[in-house]
């Protein structure tokens, strides 16, 4: 157990940091689950609010063709007894026993019946459930304690009326919910009614909300089906397009490996260049003057101080060839002075080197600009006027740079004759197939989260580098310094 806690704590750990692409994932998943849960709630709420009403009305429908029932049952009784009660006398024995005589005689279904209660609250008829017959109800009622007899005396003073109770079914014994109808006999002071059970209908109206619970049901396994349906959609798609990106990042990095190799290539075979086309040279020309200046010592010719004043100074020019390549790879007055001199150094020694005339402006930055922002503007204005030199065919370069509210812009333009590949204003280098130079100045200015343009036309061509104001150093930290660098 001890030695599982470490890779527990890492899994916690990895849960608690996603990974971008479970970060991406979760942004698309986690919105698409609450919508389809808040869909699937107002689907189930409203459609049991719709089936709700669609139960009662069946039930209010079911209840009232029993009413209807009631009342046609009623209506044959009282043809039956209707002449014998209009011509009885309120206290006619004998037309009452004939009434309920005929009353006990009506029977219809398996638990249907008529009964006769007094005002009294006394059974007189109940021809299913005999027991009940001459004794007084009054105050009786169900099991859930809903009154019966007083109600339906009520009832039957009033004229008519309906009452639902709890009542034991003749045939069974079960106890279940019945309709009854009442009507009053008033001369008689007689409570006339039927009943008939709705158990039917409260099973009929229990089916059709178990039906509706199980279409609801079946809705919400749609719609969960169709969003895990859809997960698996945006999780596929997920992986897919990181399995592209990545294969597009493995060969972006190729490229950018491909390239910084030819880049050092490039690097080291100029070095070598400068090294055996001047260094080596001067050094044998150095070597030559010596061995000349021994032989004429040996022979006591005075010319052999002429020969070392020759080697002294070819060897001079050998020192100077050194700085100069060592300043190429690295120059000292970007980490001594800062970027400022250490263009106007660089603009110097290529109007020299290439007759090309350099006006050079530079606004102090007080040494506001950081480490990375001056080595990568120092190398792009570096590799945009090696790309004049060799490409542009011209004869005045400009180069500026300055600061603005975004941050610090070099700017180098030249009136030579554009670039071989057309370029749109604006453009972004990486958007052309341009040289390895532009896709360097590129990338540098990109590692700034920066931006690059390059605008060239028939009569020039414009490079424009701007560095973010994140890399402008606050003025406590840019006063730090030795106080001898001025961007």
């Amino acid at each position: 157990m001890p030695d599982d806690a470490p890779h527990l704590l890492r899994r916690l750990l990895g849960w608690l940091s996603p990974s971008y692409r479970q970060k991406v994932f979760l942004l698309a998943a986690v919105p698409m689950l609450l919508a389809v849960s808040l869909i699937a709630v107002v689907v189930a709420n409203q459609s049991r609010q719709l089936a709700d009403r669609e139960i009662a009305a069946l039930e209010a429908q079911l209840l009232e063709a029993k009413r209807a029932e009631l009342r046609n049952y009623i209506s044959i009784a009282r043809t039956g007894f209707v002449n014998i009660y209009g011509r009885a006398a309120p206290d006619d024995a004998q037309a009452q026993l004939e009434v309920t005589r005929i009353l006990s005689s009506m029977i219809y279904g398996q638990d249907g019946y008529f009964f006769v209660f007094n005002y009294d609250g006394t059974n007189l008829v109940a021809p299913r459930q005999t027991q009940l017959i001459g004794r007084n109800w009054a105050g009786m009622t169900d099991i859930n304690g809903v009154p019966i007899t007083d109600e339906l005396i009520r009832l039957a003073r009033s004229g008519s009326g309906y009452h639902e109770f709890d009542w034991p079914k003749p045939s069974t014994g079960e106890t279940a919910r019945m309709l009854v109808y009442v009507t009053g006999l008033q001369d008689w002071k007689w409570a006339v009614g039927t009943g008939i059970f709705i158990d039917d209908v409260q099973t009929t109206v229990a089916a059709s909300r178990a039906e509706v619970e199980a279409r609801i049901e079946q809705t919400s396994v749609y719609i969960l089906a169709i969003a895990v349906i859809a997960l698996f959609v945006v999780f596929m798609s997920g992986f897919l397009l990181n399995l592209r990106e990545r294969r597009l990042a493995d060969a972006k990095l190729k490229e950018l490996t491909q390239r910084v190799i030819d880049t050092q290539e490039e690097e080291r075979g100029r070095v070598a260049r400068e090294l055996h086309d001047s260094i080596s040279q001067i050094l044998v020309g150095v070597r030559y003057a010596l061995e000349l200046a021994r032989r004429r010592l040996a022979m006591g010719d005075a010319r052999s101080g002429e020969s070392l004043d020759k080697g002294i100074a070819s060897l001079g020019g050998a020192i100077q060839e050194v700085r100069r390549i060592s300043r190429d790879l690295r120059p000292g007055l970007l980490d001594d002075l800062g970027l400022g001199p250490a263009l106007q150094a660089l603009t110097d020694d290529f109007s020299t080197r290439t007759g090309i005339a350099v006006d050079f402006e530079t606004v102090v930055f007080r040494n506001r600009l950081d480490q990375d922002a001056r080595i990568a503007l120092y190398r792009i204005a570096q590799e945009a006027l090696t790309n004049i030199e060799r490409h542009a065919d011209a004869s005045k370069v400009t180069l500026t740079i300055r600061g603005n509210r975004h941050g610090a812009v070099l700017r180098i333009s030249d009136n030579g004759n554009g670039m071989v590949w057309p370029l749109p204003a604006r453009a972004r280098p990486r958007d052309q197939k341009g040289g390895l130079g532009l896709r360097n100045m590129a990338e540098r200015i990109e590692q700034l989260d920066g931006t690059l343009r390059v605008m060239s036309s028939a009569s020039g061509t414009t490079i424009e580098a701007q560095v973010p104001l994140s890399h402008m150093l606050p003025p406590e930290q840019a006063s730090g310094g030795n106080g001898r660098k001025s961007a």
